[in-house]
């Protein structure tokens, strides 16, 4: 894991301040170790008659001295392990913010939004145990570990052999039996807390689609079924750590007694006096603190290879991204484009099931088509491998001869979007029309506002088109920024444009005029209205009904009609006699 390209380099350009980290954390443990060992040696002194005053003033003295260094040492060391590992997290959040941005559009939709939120909030942040709680403590009792072999062995060899074979139990296989134990909980307990973190915050997000379908209380069952799966693991886990750390206090109890007994039988020979028994037997405690941390920090190991190995998979897929052919691309939008799906099937990365299944569609220039479909039937997915921001795991997406995946970085010439909330900002009215196309003129932004219908309306505000829209354009009503969405969808000039339910959430009068206005300004271009309701569609050239992945239905808006009764249902439903 040391030697990951997330963790390797980071550790080798603050190397300097690792090796100071280090050296004050084990300041630490020696200080705490050597004021009990002279706290022990005082008492016991101090129980005696002493021959002379010096006998015990030193120790007094160095027992102050341990007592103020040992916090003082601790002190530095955390504030230069946070400091280290802040450097380190802000380096990682720069190098996976880069990432994510150039490949804004393939990422977000490659992962789905609370996969990605999960790594950012997370992953990155959870690295930093990594350091914290794995890597320095590790270190930390592997140093006190040796040194106390080590100053053991001046006294006895094969006393000192005894103290590091019962060390060795807490240092090593008690840590390395938890790991081996615990890591396909801790794998399970992750991948639990993903799913959660990603269900619940694409679930917040699409909130109102949940609603809509009527599907809520499935979301609440399954999500509950996920947390009675984590709340089993972490009984399993609490009650293994519980038993593991009995089994800890009882070793660290079996070294106390063993230097009780090797420290009385040493006085008892005269190899020292008596007075040293205490002063060996109340160093087994710090050390025993030093050592005790080393099992929780060996048994999160398996988290820290998750959380790089999705960043792996994220840093891999930015990767993948082919490179744009920006003239081609241009002198595309200027021909007869032909949309093709060949044999296309699509799963998400992690998913069991496809989303599409062996999808087969043409779209022609200026042809109206209708995607119709339940939440979570693939509507979206066909849209974004449209935009090339997805890449099928089976078949082909084109337009013409162009595989859409290789021109995603400039698919905005060609395509554009019109969503069910559109990204308005705290800008001018026409500042954000003129995002369409940074370099139109305000006549053109103007000309496409009459388009719309917006005009007039800008006009009698009292900063007319200079008027700010607020955040999320708050200013204007829901069809109000629809229409100015559309404006910018009109300046940006693309050939096919995709309405990605932007009536949604308006009423039925609003509803049919935007549709009439939006089927007026997009004349000759290809217009793909992806939708969960049959508004409109009778203005379609081709209607498809898309079900569990696959093309259900698919012809005609009056051959639908008259052949498909569940059609014939659903399109009375959404257009009830008057």
């Amino acid at each position: 894991m040391l030697k990951h390209t997330w963790v390797k380099p980071y550790l080798q350009q603050n190397k300097k301040l690792l090796w100071l980290v280090l050296l004050l954390g084990t300041m630490t443990f020696i200080c705490a170790s050597a004021l009990m060992f002279t706290s022990g040696y005082l008492i016991s002194k101090s129980a005696t008659r002493p021959e002379n005053i010096l006998l015990v003033y030193v120790p007094i003295v160095l027992v102050r001295t341990f007592g103020i260094f040992r916090p003082v040492f601790n002190y530095v060391e955390q504030l230069t392990s946070h400091s280290f590992v802040l450097k380190i997290l802000s380096k990682m959040r720069v190098r996976l913010y880069k990432k994510l941005e150039t490949q804004a559009l393939t990422l977000s939709n490659s992962f789905s939004t609370g996969n990605l939120l999960g790594v950012l909030a997370d992953d990155i942040e959870h690295l930093q145990n990594l350091y914290l709680k794995s890597i320095f403590p590790s270190v930390f009792a592997f140093i006190l570990y040796i040194i106390s072999v080590v100053a053991l062995g001046f006294f006895s060899i094969p006393f000192a052999l005894l103290v590091a074979l019962l060390l060795f139990v807490l240092v090593v296989l008690i840590p390395l039996v938890s790991l081996l134990v615990n890591r396909k909980r801790m794998i399970q307990m992750k991948s639990l807390r993903s799913e959660l973190y990603a269900s619940l915050t694409d679930a917040f997000m699409g909130l109102s689609d949940w609603k809509i379908s009527g599907k809520h209380q499935e979301f609440l069952t399954a999500y509950e079924e996920i947390e009675e799966k984590q709340d089993a693991l972490e009984f399993e886990l609490d009650t293994f750590n519980r038993r593991r750390n009995l089994l800890f206090q009882s070793i660290v109890a079996i070294v106390t007694l063993v230097m009780i007994v090797f420290a009385g039988t040493s006085a008892n020979t005269g190899e020292f006096a008596l007075i040293w028994i205490a002063a060996f037997v109340l160093v087994v405690f710090p050390l025993a603190e030093a050592f005790a941390p080393v099992s929780d920090a060996v048994n999160h190991l398996p988290n820290y290879e998750t959380s790089l190995k999705r960043l792996d998979e994220i840093e891999a897929s930015s990767k993948e991204s082919l490179p744009s052919k920006k003239e081609e691309v241009m002198d595309m939008k200027y021909q007869p484009l032909t949309i093709t799906f060949h044999d296309v099937s699509f799963k998400y990365s992690g998913a069991d099931q496809h989303v599409l299944h062996h999808l087969d569609l043409q779209f022609h220039q200026g042809e109206k088509i209708a995607i119709l479909g339940k939440t979570g039937s693939g509507k979206s997915t066909l849209a974004n491998l449209l935009l090339g921001a997805i890449k099928p795991t089976k078949g082909i997406v084109q337009l013409n001869d162009q595989d859409t995946s290789s021109i995603h970085d400039d698919i905005s010439t060609i395509v554009g979007v019109l969503e069910q909330k559109p990204h308005l900002f705290d800008s001018t009215v026409l500042n954000n029309i003129r995002l369409g196309n940074i370099h139109a003129t305000d006549e053109e932004v103007i000309e496409v506002a009459k388009k719309v219908q917006m005009h007039d309306y800008i006009e009698s505000l009292p900063d007319g088109y200079d008027t700010r829209m607020q955040e999320l354009g708050e200013r204007f009503s829901g069809g109000e920024r629809q229409r100015i969405a559309l404006a910018r969808i009109l300046l940006q000039d693309t050939p096919i444009v995709i309405l990605d339910e932007p009536t949604v959430g308006l009423d039925s009068i609003t509803e049919n005029q935007l549709i009439d206005t939006i089927l007026r300004t997009l004349e000759g271009k290809t217009i793909i209205w992806i939708t969960h309701h049959l508004a409109g569609v009778n203005q379609m050239d081709q209607v498809i009904f898309i079900e569990e992945g696959t093309v259900h239905l698919k012809g005609k808006h009056k051959e639908l009609l008259s052949k498909s009764a569940r059609y014939k249902r659903l399109f009375a439903l959404d257009h009830p006699i008057k």
